[in-house]
């Protein structure tokens, strides 16, 4: 534990009793939060008791789930020393990155934007920021409150002011409207922003709301709806396809090779949500057959585990998938 000291006076049996003692009064005090709220949401993830004693912490409760314990208070003390401050998020991210072995990664999956300090709260995010820094071309999947759009943004939002792209295309395929944008009024940003929101709601987290619309004229933030996308090279750029299961295998293919030279591509979608009409393959579906063995692609698959929202979300994709398999079984037998 970096920074701190632990003295475990664990019995032979399954409980244990770890007391874990830090140099900093001062970030103790963030460690366990208001009225000792942080402990507590630390106390229902692991199942565990929570003691504060002025510059220690002491932990009860079986084996097992003390070491997780002492793990996620490492990895928040550790956040704290680095100068960062940390919420629910950070403490639940801290309980669900938890291993026995506390001992750090040699890798930093951290991002910094002009707004935030973003690490991953999970393992699958873990993952797919190991992915971001690798690949030049990304699929992510999974349900929704697991961060594939988010963490995309972020990423091209750090590439972007660190001078590594030129441009971020945000691209979202309309299928609500058919992709018959012209019907709709307004000039082409007014038409595509019911269906990007997502996207400049991530963006606004991101970076100052000034330097967001201030990137959007200039086009160094470039709103790109996949039905305008046809015949471009988007070179120096960071690409981002979200809800990619919307797109049909054509649209798909014709977004793919969009990519020009010093390009990244992540394409986002959940192929439990598709809006196509019946009987039409989703783009993002065809395209994981297609390339699976292709060099230089790398797949991320979330599951609930990795929701990052409201406790509440987790049980709710839960509910859905469960009722799901249900129906396919039925419909198998």
């Amino acid at each position: 534990m970096p920074d701190a000291d632990s003295s475990n006076n664990a019995p032979k049996g399954e409980s244990a009793y770890l007391t874990c003692a830090f140099s900093d009064n001062a970030l103790v005090q963030q460690l366990v939060g208001p009225h000792n709220s942080n402990l507590s949401r630390l106390e229902q993830r692991f199942e565990v008791v929570l003691h504060n004693r002025g510059n220690t912490v002491i932990i009860e409760g079986p084996r097992g789930k003390v070491t997780l314990a002492e793990n996620a208070l490492s990895q928040l003390y550790t956040r704290l020393s680095d100068g960062l401050p940390i919420d629910d998020g950070d403490v639940d991210g801290a309980a669900r990155m938890a291993t026995p072995d506390a001992r750090p990664s040699d890798t930093d999956l951290s991002i910094r934007t002009r707004k935030r300090h973003i690490s991953p709260r999970s393992k699958g995010q873990a993952g797919y920021l190991q992915a971001l820094n690798s690949y030049e071309l990304v699929f992510a999947l999974g349900p929704a409150g697991t961060g594939k759009t988010y963490l995309a943004v972020a990423k091209a939002v750090a590439m972007k002011f660190a001078g590594q792209v030129d441009r971020i295309i945000l691209s979202r395929p309309a299928v609500e409207a058919g992709e018959r944008l012209g019907f709709l009024p307004g000039d082409m940003r007014e038409k595509v922003d019911p269906y990007l929101r997502p996207l400049y709601d991530a963006l606004h987290e991101m970076l100052p709301g000034d330097q967001v619309e201030k990137l959007l004229l200039s086009g160094d933030i470039e709103v790109a709806p996949l039905a305008f996308m046809r015949g471009r090279t988007l070179s120096n750029a960071f690409i981002i396809l979200d809800e990619a299961q919307n797109t049909t295998p054509v649209q798909m293919k014709m977004a793919l090779t969009r990519m020009g030279e010093n390009s990244r591509m992540v394409v986002t979608g959940d192929l439990s949500q598709i809006d196509l009409p019946n009987g039409t393959k989703s783009g993002l579906a065809d395209a994981l057959e297609t390339l699976q063995n292709t060099d230089g692609i790398a797949t991320t698959t979330f599951t609930r585990r990795d929701v990052v929202r409201h406790d509440l979300v987790t049980r709710i994709v839960s509910a859905y998938e469960a009722r799901d398999a249900a129906r396919k079984a039925a419909t198998s037998s």
